[in-house]
């Protein structure tokens, strides 16, 4: 099937691997700055990377629908800068996907595709869209839900490695993004991680820097700009999470029940 998965950050990304391995031809469209902060699994780094390789997928930085269509051809994925997903009337996809995470649906109507699937809360299916996946993590994480909407969002993260809000790295200031770490490093409580706005920015607990923002971006006091993992496993910094890809499952799930 042509894929037009909107956003690509890490879940986008996730499911745009599972998706890929399955044979599906895949475009993703995000912000000229990207957001992401788990960069080394997310194809939204081609924007400023041009090409990136994740697990063995390649995802290429294009800039029209021609360009598009030669990685393609290549089985490569094409990521284009469009805030509103535009390059849909060229592509004509046969499913799209709002996978920006945004909390609510920002702009993704039922109507854009045969197939359209939201990720995530701020959907209904059969209202917004054909089928909702759901990303709580639990016993339902990546569930196709074809009637209603994925439970609430709590506000709190989900617990990696024992700790849910004590592994966010936020803004301390509005202002330009300096990282002082790199995504790799190992941290120790209490350690300056980055300053935002000539702020620092304090580790709330040890571990390895799973995430981190990339140098220059605007933020805002208190947005997310890191993330930390207590197993300080180094592998789990460059390979998809069990999250992005159970729900990428749960994607390619919702398109066969489709082609029933």
């Amino acid at each position: 099937m042509r894929v037009l998965i909107k956003g690509a950050g890490d879940l986008a990304s996730g499911i745009a691997y599972v998706l890929r391995k399955h044979g599906h031809e895949i475009i993703m469209t995000d912000l000229q700055v990207p957001l992401a902060v788990r960069r080394m699994v997310s194809f939204s780094r081609a924007i400023y990377e041009k090409e990136v390789q994740i697990e063995g997928v390649t995802a290429v930085f294009v800039c029209s629908y021609a360009q598009a269509k030669e990685v393609l051809a290549k089985g490569e994925i094409a990521v284009f800068v469009d805030e509103k997903a535009a390059i849909r009337t060229a592509y004509q996809p046969d499913v799209v996907i709002d996978a920006i995470m945004a909390k609510k649906n920002t702009g993704t109507s039922i109507s854009d595709a045969p197939i359209v699937i939201g990720i995530g809360p701020g959907f209904c299916a059969e209202k917004d869209c054909h089928f909702v996946i759901e990303t709580m993590r639990g016993h339902s994480l990546g569930n196709v839900i074809a009637q209603g909407s994925a439970l609430p969002n709590t506000g709190i993260p989900g617990e990696v490695g024992g700790f849910t809000r004590e592994r966010l790295l936020q803004a301390s200031a509005d202002g330009i993004m300096e990282p002082l770490v790199q995504i790799g490093d190992i941290v120790e409580k209490g350690d300056i991680v980055a300053k935002t706005g000539g702020v620092p920015v304090y580790a709330k607990m040890a571990g390895i820097v799973r995430g981190m923002l990339q140098y220059g971006v605007k933020v805002t006091c208190g947005l997310k700009i890191g993330d930390i993992d207590a197993r300080k496993v180094k592998a789990y910094c460059y390979t998809f999470s069990d999250k992005s890809l159970c729900i990428g499952e749960g994607v390619q799930h919702a398109l066969q029940l489709a082609s029933q």
